[in-house]
């Protein structure tokens, strides 16, 4: 059996020779899954243990690192749920986990104490957008990871900083999210909630949001009558937006195309290609009721995104259900004809968006469309 170099824990900054490392390693990875957990959670529990008595040795961390890197993935999505909350692990350990898998990621980066704001930038900078939206839900954070995420611009990555009641965001940061909400009908209904809302910028968001958003407003803040006829005065002059609007003419066949849908569901007969085919025989409905239900969407999302000022919620919902990118663009022209000509894009390349998994495309869906009717995440 090859020797492996003994910590010293007279010598806390001792590191592991190479060669000794790479021997337990070797060994490590020579045993079953069960096995290499034993061991981890082994080495855990000692650096645990070591550092409650003044302090863990360098090589132990090293120890800890390489074997949490060459785990199995299971192991390391266990570990990450256990080191969540804790304040005893290596830092480069739990940076390493942050930026693994989001399955993995996710707890550590909502909860570890020993994220700085700095490891979220990075995050924000080299991780998928669901690290992303995961950084901006994270409790506390700072205004310099608030302001990165709305420089960064993407919609879902805001989205989620607006519902981030606890972050921190300048003013001038939360005015550039007020102003985007123009465009980005999403944002409207967790800024009008979100702390940072002051009078001027409420007044401001009063002009583009639809009425339940301003009487929200209005509840919130003691407004002068004459300063609200302002601001319903430059929405009109401006030709502000108002909130998401439900254009599909769904109502006279609703019930009859739900019924065919979830009798095609019932019989497993439901695929993304029959959507396809819904939209080529003017079945607006039947696709509308098809796409919540393979999405296992609210009907009523999917009515507000066939009905928005953007396409981009519309092409997320599409890829969640495994219709492909490239089908898009013929998808939409469809829609566009049956629907009044809804969803509109001032920019028609703004629903183009990076390459997204089928469950990332769907968290993103459901978090543009969380205020909808209720709605959740």
């Amino acid at each position: 059996m090859p020797t492996v170099v003994p910590l010293d824990s007279a010598k806390p900054s001792q590191a592991v020779p190479l060669s000794g490392l790479n021997q337990l390693l070797d060994l490590a990875k020579k045993r079953s899954p069960d096995d290499q957990n034993r061991l981890l959670t082994g080495i855990a529990g000692l650096y645990e243990s070591a550092g409650a008595h003044g302090g863990a040795p360098e090589a132990l961390a090293d120890i800890f690192i390489a074997l949490t890197r060459d785990a199995e993935r299971e192991i390391r999505r266990t570990l990450a749920q256990r080191l969540a909350k804790a304040d005893w692990p290596p830092a480069a350990l739990v940076r390493m986990l942050a930026a693994d898998e989001i399955d993995i990621a996710r707890p550590v980066i909502a909860a570890s104490p020993l994220l700085l704001d700095d490891d979220l930038l990075q995050l924000l900078a080299d991780c998928s957008i669901e690290h992303q939206i995961q950084v901006a839900l994270r409790p506390d954070i700072g205004a310099a990871v608030a302001r990165a995420i709305v420089a960064g611009g993407d919609p879902a990555v805001m989205t989620a900083l607006a519902t981030n009641r606890s972050a921190r965001i300048e003013t001038a940061a939360f005015a550039d999210l007020v102003a985007r909400s123009r465009q980005l009908a999403a944002l409207r209904a967790p800024l009008t909630r979100h702390p940072s809302l002051d009078e001027t910028l409420a007044l401001r968001l009063y002009q583009w949001v639809g009425e339940a958003l301003r009487q929200a407003i209005s509840d919130r803040f003691t407004l002068a009558p004459e300063r609200l006829a302002e601001a319903v005065q430059a929405a009109a002059h401006h030709g502000a937006a108002v909130e998401w609007k439900t254009v599909a003419a769904l109502p006279a066949t609703e019930d009859v195309d739900a019924r065919l849908v979830a009798k095609l569901h019932a019989a497993g007969q439901l695929r993304p290609a029959y959507l396809i085919r819904a939209l080529r025989e003017e079945k607006l409905g039947v696709f509308a009721h098809g796409l919540a239900t393979l999405g296992r969407f609210e009907v009523s999302q999917v009515l507000h995104a066939l009905g928005g000022d953007t396409a981009r919620p519309l092409f997320l919902a599409c890829i969640a259900v495994g219709l492909d990118r490239a089908a898009f663009p013929a998808i939409l022209t469809e829609i566009r004809k049956l629907n009044k000509g809804f969803p509109r894009d001032p920019d028609s390349s703004a629903w183009r968006l990076a390459e997204r998994s089928v469950d990332q495309a769907a968290y993103e869906f459901r978090l543009l469309m969380a205020d909808v009717d209720g709605a959740s995440v």
